[in-house]
């Protein structure tokens, strides 16, 4: 996991001790993670910053291999993306010893330390978020792409609330490297596809083959955490968290917090069914559901601000008749008091 992947250019902390990488020159680390280590860079061909990935070092010629193919495997699955949700990948290469990725220099933080940190996004900006990364991961599928490690984590938020999709370190592509025996390499987590626990779909967590539908799963279960600030399974034993992920359905958000709407409700629980036909077809069609509850609320935003907000009471038929008794009444002791006065006389 990759802690602050990219962090806006000031006051950026450790000069690295890498000066060059390909053609890049390299001034701070950002950070470290299990797969490598990120640092600032800058790109002279064009003349902008860069976050490099850097393999770190690995002990035995197997692992060495195996990672530096997870890293080529990256590379070629997201830099044939392009897509303004999708970090854009620049280069990639193995020089002097050392593999590395050089791409978009992103300000802000990912999702996964937003959250940690007390963020917590309105409803409207988590459907927003949401329905983007759908359509980022909609493109991906449409290319033949499956990220398959969707979490918070790989979901950076640019200071304008736009969401960018990163770390493509596990995805399968139709490129992807082959192992010797000519099959895809294997990725093992516990014995299971890797990706991460919380968040990886049921197909996953049996280690079972996984489609496009599995970051259908993946997309929900972040959603869910979004909306009630808890994950919709929990436990510190792997086992019984795979177990719950596979088996078990989760509560609905809208039981855990009252404020989130039927509706996302739904869908959240829609993209999370056990049996991937159960989903939403694809990215796509899970997009479509968010933005429509968005036109919605902007339709029924916009009409509340065009309805005039003047307060008047609209006379009933009950009143009429009031106003007439009244009338009569006054009438009648009128006609009286005109009488007695004329006897008087």
């Amino acid at each position: 996991m990759i802690t602050n992947m990219h962090s806006p250019i000031p006051n950026i902390g450790t000069k690295s001790p890498i000066r060059r990488v390909g053609r890049f020159s390299v001034t701070d680390k950002l950070g470290k993670g299990a797969s490598g280590t990120i640092f600032l860079g800058h790109d002279p061909v064009i003349d902008r910053a860069v976050a490099i990935k850097i393999l770190g070092p690995v002990v035995g010629v197997a692992d060495k291999k195996l990672r530096e193919q997870h890293f080529i495997n990256e590379a070629r699955a997201a830099g044939r993306l392009s897509h303004p949700n999708i970090v854009t990948i620049y280069d990639a290469s193995n020089e002097g010893g050392t593999t590395f990725i050089a791409m978009e220099f992103l300000p802000g933080q990912d999702l996964r330390e937003l959250m940690a940190g007390g963020k917590r996004f309105d409803i409207i900006e988590i459907a927003s978020i949401i329905s983007k990364v759908a359509e980022a991961l909609a493109y991906a599928h449409d290319n033949g792409v499956i990220h398959r490690d969707i979490k918070p984590a790989n979901i950076f938020i640019l200071p304008n609330n736009q969401p960018k999709v990163v770390d493509f370190g596990i995805a399968r592509a139709p490129n992807r490297i082959l192992d010797e025996s000519g099959h895809p390499a294997q990725t093992l987590f516990n014995n299971n596809i890797m990706g991460t626990p919380n968040y990886m779909s049921p197909e996953q967590a049996m280690g079972q083959q996984v489609n496009a539908l599995t970051d259908v799963y993946s997309l929900g279960a972040v959603m869910y955490e979004m909306l009630t600030q808890q994950k919709p399974f929990q436990s510190h034993d792997i086992d019984k968290l795979l177990h719950q992920i596979a088996h078990k359905a989760p509560k609905l958000p809208s039981e855990i917090s009252p404020n989130v709407p039927e509706k996302l409700s739904h869908i959240v629980m829609k993209a999370m069914q056990k049996d991937p036909v159960l989903r939403y077809a694809g990215a796509a069609e899970m997009a479509h559901a968010l933005n429509k509850f968005l036109a919605r609320d902007k339709r029924l935003k916009r009409k509340r601000l065009q309805t005039p907000q003047v307060s008047h009471i609209e006379p009933s038929h009950t009143s009429g008749k009031s106003v007439l008794f009244w009338v009569s009444v006054c009438a009648f002791l009128f006609a009286i008091g005109l009488v007695f006065f004329t006897l008087r006389r």
